[in-house]
């Protein structure tokens, strides 16, 4: 059966900044790897297609949203981890083993926390571009 509709959820995604939502697809993926990794130990064959399919689907957003133009080697180094992911979730799904998805996992933990610490860099730097100047004096 299909979720309910969230109006909460969409207009949190619909509203959200850019960086916003790149964080919201990684703990998507996140979510995901670890419930199919749940499905994996209980031998649950479906289960575990269904949660790797959806990990896969937003690795697979995250590729597409990449723009080699602005990004340079930044973007293609992380074409190859995502594209090393998606290698692992076939793995794990063909071979119904924990260890390739444990593995995407890691590096999907490692990216989401390199991506919430720009972003919270990027927010800090925006947020001292509007100090007034004495306070800019107060706060260094």
């Amino acid at each position: 059966m299909a979720a309910p509709f969230n109006p909460y959820k969409q207009t949190q995604v619909t509203t959200a900044s850019p960086e916003t939502i790149l964080i919201m697809l990684y703990d998507g993926a996140i979510s995901y790897s670890r419930t199919a990794l749940d499905k994996i130990s209980q031998g649950d064959i479906a289960g575990r297609g269904v949660y790797i399919g959806k990990a896969l689907a937003i690795v697979l957003e995250l590729i597409n949203t990449l723009n080699h133009e602005v990004g340079g080697e930044i973007s293609q180094r992380l074409e190859q981890l995502y594209r090393y992911m998606i290698d692992e979730f076939t793995r794990a799904n063909l071979q119904g083993t924990a260890k390739p998805l444990e593995d995407a996992l890691k590096v999907l933990l490692i990216l989401r926390d390199a991506w919430t610490e720009a972003v919270k860099i990027k927010q800090d730097e925006r947020a001292a571009e509007h100090l007034p100047v004495g306070k800019m004096m107060a706060a260094g």
